[in-house]
């Protein structure tokens, strides 16, 4: 008997194949349809097959079904057990996967420990996956800032679609949420809400005055009519009234207590980001509808770190003003360079993140969320130990460098080319990012045998000028204007998909691994 004929009757969505089971309904699909199918990716539901398999070179969705009727854009053919019809990975059948296998949307991660892992390229997903299934840590699939979807020139759509394919390809079922990430404006914010979006990092820093940690009491006095007290809905006397009064009993071993020079310093350095902040939730909350979203706000991306009162002054202002965050990300003390481990004295970093920890569970609950998270392995058992499950990670640029690595293995010489190229473009594209890469210690492509290459990806100068360097690599043209780099990369990652996930996965594992306490 058939092994599809009973996936065919089904009237609701079938619980995930595996191992021997999914192996052959793959082959008798494979050979009923003529296709190579992706074992993990089939499902069924409401007598429907759902598969991803690969025709002449490329990915579509299969559907086969006994009467034909679907949404989804396609073409059909008749095949032995029905009708079959093969759908291109459109942004029209995303959405419609979407609604149909429910599994493929985003959600909101609640306060789960999770992990967000971006994907520049929009080819990672299966690999991130791969990293977290079975762990019990939530994974943030769907992670880009605007200002990566410029450089990389992708939609928020394509976010989204690219993480639902990967999603279905790896039959992933047990959540995963989406993160439109460092927003400063309302427009970017509800852009990505309406494309589907469901956690928005805020990121007021051009609303934080660094020099409010070091200025005098005079000038900090001399810059207080310049915050905008009606936003935050007080004065000037109330505030500093409602902070000085008596000492904050945060935890039974935590009380903090405000002088006038402490709050000043937290209202110059953050009053303006607090109200923007406001600002942006609220119009977030009256276009949602009532459709459940989280809100991170993040500071990290500023001069000076942010002081255990200062952090308690803008969680319990936003908390005053009905902002409800899910997570949020300080500025730690200590160096979070792009793609290299922490630099800083790890006693006082944990001592200054016990008292983040305490903060955020008696004004939250919510999760301390740690940006520039690639690579800082020395810090996640701490963090782990402290903030428990409530805790958030960031990861970007280390999925790049790790898709980079795959490169160098499976196309040396496309591999020196990008390397070249990014040695030269550096001291150009470091500006916006925090590094301290010498691109002189980097050895130079043409003296590295095929073997040595991926060393590069192993030392501090090579993995910070190939991180910084992404968006300059993926846009560089030709003379005639074609793409330098891109096609070449995006096809030699998608003829061994299986390397580059597989590398990916065991990089992301190491960061998953001390995240949870192994």
């Amino acid at each position: 008997m058939s092994s599809l004929l009973p996936l065919l009757n089904s009237h609701s969505l079938v619980p995930a194949l595996s191992g021997a089971e999914a192996e052959s309904v793959a082959g008798e699909l494979a050979s009923d349809c003529a296709l190579t199918v992706y074992p993990r990716s089939i499902a069924a539901n409401d007598g429907r097959i759902y598969f991803l398999a690969v025709q002449d070179g490329r990915k579509v969705l299969g559907i086969l079904s006994l009467d034909g009727k679907t949404e989804f854009e396609g073409v059909d053919r008749p095949v032995r057990h029905g009708i079959l019809r093969l759908c291109p990975l459109n942004h029209k059948n995303a959405v419609a996967l979407r609604e149909t296998l429910l599994y493929t949307a985003p959600e909101v991660a609640g306060p789960r420990k999770s992990i967000g892992m971006g994907d520049r390229l929009g080819l990672a997903t299966p690999g991130h996956i791969r990293a977290v299934r079975g762990t019990g840590l939530f994974p943030i699939l769907a992670q880009q800032s605007i200002r990566e979807m410029s450089r990389t020139q992708r939609s928020p759509q394509q976010v989204l679609d690219d993480a639902a394919w990967g999603v279905f390809e790896e039959g992933y079922r047990d959540g995963y949420g989406s993160d439109a990430d460092h927003l400063k404006n309302v427009e970017d914010a509800l852009g990505t809400f309406f494309a589907g979006f469901r956690m928005f990092t805020i990121d007021p820093g051009d609303h934080v005055d660094n020099a409010g940690g070091k200025d005098s009491i005079a000038a900090l006095k001399a810059k207080l009519p310049s915050i905008p007290w009606a936003q935050l809905e007080t004065t000037e006397q109330e505030c500093i009234k409602s902070f000085t009064a008596a000492p904050f009993k945060v935890h039974y071993d935590l009380e903090l207590t405000f002088d006038e020079e402490k709050i000043l310093r937290a209202i110059v350095k953050y009053g303006k980001a607090v109200a923007h902040t406001v600002a942006l939730y609220r119009e977030l909350v009256a276009k949602a509808g009532g459709k459940a979203f989280e809100l991170e706000m993040s500071v990290d991306e500023t001069d000076s770190p942010t002081t255990p009162h200062e952090h308690f002054y803008v969680a319990f202002e936003l908390r005053r003003l009905g902002v409800k965050v899910s997570s949020l990300a300080p500025r730690f003390i200590g160096s979070f360079e792009k793609g290299v481990d922490y630099q800083g004295d790890l006693k006082v970093f944990e001592e200054q993140f016990i008292q983040h920890a305490k903060i955020a569970r008696n004004l939250g609950p919510y999760k301390i969320s740690i940006h520039s998270g690639s690579d800082k392995f020395a810090i996640y058992p701490i963090a782990a130990k402290h903030a428990k499950e409530m805790l958030h990670v960031k990861t970007a640029g280390t999925s790049w460098l790790e898709a980079l690595r795959a490169i160098a293995q499976v196309s040396p010489a496309l591999f020196r080319e990008i390397l070249a190229f990014a040695l030269e473009r550096y001291d150009t594209d470091k500006a916006s990012y925090h590094v301290s890469a010498d691109p002189r210690k980097v050895a130079r492509p043409d003296k590295l045998a095929d073997a040595d290459l991926s060393a590069v990806l192993d030392d501090h100068h090579g993995r910070q000028v190939l991180h910084v360097t992404y968006g300059s690599v993926l846009m560089a043209k030709n003379a005639d204007g074609s793409p330098r780099f891109y096609g070449r990369l995006m096809d030699a990652l998608r003829k061994n998909e299986d390397v580059h996930y597989n590398i990916v996965a065991k990089h992301l594992r190491k960061h998953i691994d001390l995240m949870m306490g192994r």
